[in-house]
């Protein structure tokens, strides 16, 4: 039965709702467990070593000095190679031969690749037409400038080939051996903020998880670069206007990333930085008197003859198909990779059969293929450990600030609701008081 609004009710005939969420929540959250959807853990007994690698990764004939496949990332079996080394030992048993360890794949594996590797920039160095002076395109991808200097060499990504100048990348220092940029060391492939074209000289923006071409950074006025040494991070993106974002590229005809335009007076004619190079636009960098570097780019018509005659295709096709001599050898030397070791040596280095060295070696060279010929182990690398812990910082400060914001929330919501359960209680109060 409904009851009129004049009705007067005592405090037994409310029902008092509570929500002991929050309560509970700042206790801290519990949450029940069933015990039988906690998954066991799984161990694998792993067998002796067998042939000369012990069962601390050493090599028996050479204790009191490490090997050199130690020089290299350590390889962890997954689930498949766990899989096929059963199914291997498997047919061992049955032919009466010893069977293979965890610890023993895992060293032919890093011994295979660690061959494999020297083997191949042993060709790159000694054979005629694979040195980096076969390439006719070796240009650094920041300034475009084909020459070196002492101090300011040009260094060369080992994963993608990608050209800079020390000065123009920010590299401090030479590096002994093999080198990454900072896209191939994180394992990443971003694409520009600023302009359509993936891959080249890119680096981090404050938040880390944006990329800018060097070259964007350097020809957009708007943006800076936090860092001249080290050319990072970018910076000033959010500067640009929404009138340079609404220029659309003439040469690609797309309306993505910013453009810049022709510095000719009265030409309105916008590009993109990285297509201006691309299709062989006249770029200048001009040093000022006060040390000042200007930057002046022009469109195709108002383009110098002769540049525009230098950088004109000779045939048909546009002369980003065209494939050098040398990056067709390298292709080739990437897809036989499997030739520049021998298995018989690595069973002799390692003292093992050679019949077991022999399955590994085919597995190394499956398992290697599915994986696009890239290889199963990496270098140890001081610069990329640099960086992916780097990377990793970024990722928790970020975390700790997404931490601190959902408190912070948690508090505001708590604040609120109290708010407004005072307020519910003061309006029942100024109800039972005007009633009486």
């Amino acid at each position: 039965m409904k009851l009129p609004d004049s009705a007067q009710l005592g405090p037994d005939d409310f029902y008092v709702l509570s929500d002991p969420w929050r309560q509970e929540w700042e206790k801290g959250v519990q949450v029940p467990a069933n015990l039988e959807a906690i998954p066991e853990p799984v161990v694998r007994s792993q067998l002796e070593s067998t042939g000369g690698v012990s069962a601390d990764g050493r090599t028996k004939e050479g204790d009191a000095q490490p090997p050199r496949w130690q020089q290299h990332g350590c390889y962890d079996l997954d689930d498949l190679d766990v899989t096929w080394l059963q199914l291997v030992n498997q047919e061992f048993r049955q032919m009466a031969l010893p069977e293979l360890g965890e610890l023993t794949m895992e060293c032919v594996l890093v011994e295979l690749e660690r061959v494999c590797e020297e083997k191949m920039q042993q060709a790159i160095e000694t054979e005629e037409g694979l040195g980096i002076e076969y390439d006719e395109d070796v240009v650094c991808d920041v300034c475009r400038s084909p020459e070196g200097e002492d101090g300011n060499e040009m260094v060369f990504c080992d994963k993608c080939n990608v050209c800079v100048h020390q000065a123009c990348y920010g590299i401090l220092k030479v590096p002994q051996g093999n080198w990454l940029c900072r896209t191939c060391a994180l394992g990443v492939q971003p694409k520009c903020l600023l302009c359509p074209k993936r891959g080249g000289a890119l680096k981090p923006t404050r938040s880390g998880t944006k990329w800018v071409h060097v070259s964007c950074a350097l020809w957009i006025p708007e943006v800076s670069i936090g860092c001249p040494e080290k050319m990072e991070p970018i910076t000033k993106v959010s500067h640009i206007p929404a009138s340079r974002w609404a220029l659309s590229c003439s040469l690609c005809r797309e309306h993505t990333g910013t453009c810049i335009q022709c510095s000719t007076p009265s030409c309105i004619v916008a590009f993109h930085v990285t297509c201006a190079f691309d299709h062989g636009l006249e770029m200048k960098t001009i040093l000022a008197e006060n040390d000042e570097v200007r930057f002046k780019s022009f469109c195709r018509d108002h383009s110098s003859a002769a540049n525009n005659q230098r950088h004109e295709p000779d045939g048909s096709g546009d002369p980003e198909e065209k494939v050098s001599q040398r990056k067709q050898k390298l292709q080739e030397l990437e897809d036989e990779f499997y030739k520049l070791v021998e298995p018989s040596d690595i069973a002799e280095h390692l003292g093992l059969p050679l019949l077991q060295v022999d399955f590994l070696y085919q597995f190394w060279k499956l398992k290697r293929k599915a994986n696009f010929n890239q290889p199963l182990v990496a270098l140890k690398r001081d610069e990329v450990d640099n960086l992916a812990q780097q990377e990793q910082d970024v990722l928790y400060r970020r975390l700790k600030l997404f931490t601190h914001l959902r408190q912070d929330l948690e508090r505001v919501s708590g604040n609120v609701s109290e708010m407004a359960r005072r307020n519910a209680l003061l309006f029942q109060f100024e109800q039972a008081v005007c009633d009486k």
